[in-house]
C-alpha cells in the first residue's frame, strides 16, 4: 500500500510558476511508475506527465509539453511537477497516482494509488 499526499498548489497569475510535490509514504517509492493527472470542473480527468520507477523515462501530454517538468527523488519518497508559463487552461485539480510497475504510462486506468489532489488555479 501506498499513501500519496499532494502539496504545491495554489492561485497563481498567467505565466507565472508553481511547482507541486507528491510525498509517499508505506512501500518503497521507487518501485513505482508515477503520474500526474489533472480534472477541470465538468472534465474527465486527464494525463499531464509521467516518469518510470528509476526517473529516467518521461512523457507529457502536448498540452504541457516544454512548460512542465516532472522529476523524482526516490531517497526522499517525493515527485515533482515543475510547472511553468502557466496558462488559464491549466486551472484544475492535479492529482498525483502510482502504479505497481517500473513503466510510465499516461493511461488513467493503469494506476493503483492515488493522492487527494491539490488545486491549482490560474487567474488573468
Amino acid at each position: 500500500q501506498v499513501q500519496l499526499v499532494e502539496s504545491g498548489g495554489g492561485l497563481v497569475q498567467a505565466g507565472g510558476s508553481l511547482r507541486l510535490s507528491c510525498a509517499a509514504s508505506g512501500r518503497t517509492f521507487s518501485g513505482y511508475a508515477v503520474g500526474w493527472f489533472r480534472q477541470a470542473p465538468g472534465k474527465e480527468r486527464e494525463f499531464v506527465a509521467t516518469v518510470s520507477r528509476g526517473g529516467g523515462i518521461t512523457y507529457y501530454a502536448d498540452s504541457v509539453k516544454g512548460r512542465f517538468t516532472i522529476s523524482r527523488a526516490n531517497a526522499k519518497n517525493t515527485v515533482y511537477l515543475q510547472m511553468i508559463s502557466l496558462k488559464l487552461e491549466d486551472t484544475a485539480v492535479y492529482y498525483c497516482a502510482a502504479r505497481r510497475d517500473s513503466g510510465a504510462s499516461a493511461n488513467v486506468h493503469e494506476y493503483d494509488y492515488w493522492g487527494q489532489g491539490t488545486q491549482v488555479t490560474v487567474s488573468s
